[in-house]
């Protein structure tokens, strides 16, 4: 098929890909509803379209927390990457680093942090829940310190996993599931035999280099049930801010008096998200709650953002209602389970090119010039 855009990604994904794993990665929380709002509201922020203003070249070039990215644009972090493209991980960090900007590792990822980090030359992110386990929290620090990470995301917003109905009916989870994952994965025999049997092990390689033992796919919904922690609050991170060497950001942030808090906690940055619509439906999309937070918080912190973004247009959009970087999740996994690294490499050059177009036709030569300014109205419609 033709491949233009991240849609035709998405499609080219759901034919590879059996059925529990590209449901994992397309579906949302309970009825969805804070899935499609996140798209939904991005699509009806009108760009301001100027001519004639002689904007020449246009530099997608910024910094953020001292590093110097190629564009305003990073990998975010998804579970069992590993699980879509073989050693999925270690491809998606060799395509950012191709492009100049940074790759987040999942705590449940399928390589480990050191295969991946190994890999490339550019530090990767890695991302940490707040885990009953603190055990496993401090060895997989040390480990990611020790393998030259310098970036933390901790991930906040997911104190219990919220109901994705579409993992149970497709066999992530509920009933049968293991039955129903390998019927799946024999009628697909491309993926079968270059990730199901390539790609081995397939295993939560953070997850099993601290137990010392395999821990598969069939105990992943477990392990992670078991381990989150309903009860943690801004001190269950105060000892990770006090021996964290490096940069710290919080995502999963939604409410404004929550990036006042993270400011006041002492996170170099935010990721303004709602778990791409995956944790409480009925939430606000991150478009319509990044402008008060802006408000409340630019300039105090990096301030970053997530869910919904399928296009160039997008990062202009997100850019021009307050946010520092743009983090890409569904986009570049689509890609990477239709073509692997060299899927992600032209997806991401296809934001880029989307990016140029935008900002030459808005008037902005350079990133910093993207402002409130750049919309019809600095907002979403019905806001």
């Amino acid at each position: 098929m033709i491949i233009s855009s991240t849609h035709d990604y998405r499609e080219a994904a759901r034919r590879r890909l059996p059925r529990f794993l590209f449901n994992y990665i397309d579906g949302g929380a309970y009825d969805e509803h804070t899935l499609a709002r996140n798209s939904l509201d991005l699509r009806q922020l009108a760009l301001r379209q100027r001519v004639l203003k002689e904007v020449g070249e246009v530099d997608l070039s910024t910094t953020l927390l001292g590093q110097s990215l190629s564009m305003p644009l990073a990998l975010s972090p998804v579970g069992l990457t590993g699980m879509y493209a073989r050693r999925g991980e270690v491809q998606a960090a060799r395509a950012a680093e191709k492009a100049g900007i940074p790759f987040t590792l999942s705590t449940v990822s399928v390589c480990p942090i050191e295969e991946v980090q190994q890999a490339v030359t550019r530090p990767i992110w890695f991302q940490l829940y707040v885990l009953k386990d603190r055990g496993f929290m401090k060895n997989v620090l040390d480990r990611a310190w020790a393998a030259g990470v310098r970036t933390l995301v901790f991930t906040v917003d997911m104190p219990v996993p919220g109901a994705r109905y579409r993992d149970r009916h497709s066999g992530m989870s509920g009933p049968n599931a293991a039955l129903r994952r390998y019927l799946q994965a024999v009628t697909h025999p491309r993926w079968a035999w270059d990730v199901g049997l390539l790609g081995r092990p397939h295993d939560l390689g953070n997850v099993s280099a601290y137990l010392k033992k395999k821990t598969g796919l069939e105990d992943y919904v477990g392990w992670l049930g078991a381990n989150f922690d309903p009860g943690i609050g801004w001190h269950d991170l105060q000892w990770i801010r006090d021996s964290w060497q490096g940069s710290m950001l919080l995502k999963g942030i939604l409410d404004p008096e929550d990036a006042r808090e993270a400011v006041r906690f002492g996170a170099d940055g935010i990721v303004v998200s709602n778990h791409g619509g995956r944790q409480l439906d009925g939430v606000l999309s991150t478009a319509r709650a990044l402008p008060e937070i802006a408000s409340a918080v630019k300039g105090d912190l990096a301030l970053l953002v997530d869910s919904g973004v399928r296009s160039g247009l997008d990062v202009v959009r997100l850019l021009a209602l307050g946010a520092d970087t743009v983090m890409l999740g569904r986009a570049f996994i689509y890609a990477l389970a239709a073509e692997g690294q060299a899927g992600v490499e032209n997806v991401l050059s296809l934001f880029a090119r989307e990016m140029q177009v935008a900002m030459t036709l808005t008037g902005a030569r350079r990133i910093a010039e993207i402002s409130a300014d750049s919309l019809v109205r600095a907002g979403v419609e019905g806001q």
